[in-house]
């Protein structure tokens, strides 16, 4: 993920697609099992990107 997060915004194409919800409902709870986030910037990027969405929901929404 980090590879293609760091040259392209979404995981696939141009646009938000499938694939970014389907690796979203993971990724953005991975600290939350112990898994450190700091060292991929273009995870917590892309992380930001999907939750600035219109409509976007988060669990403690």
């Amino acid at each position: 993920m980090e590879a293609r997060l760091a040259k392209a915004d979404w995981l696939a194409g141009d646009a938000f697609s499938i694939a970014d919800i389907a690796l979203y409902a993971y990724t953005h709870t991975a600290d939350q099992g112990g898994y450190d986030l700091a060292p991929f910037p273009g995870i917590r990027r892309w992380l930001d990107r999907v939750a600035a969405l219109p409509g976007h929901v988060g669990l403690l929404d």
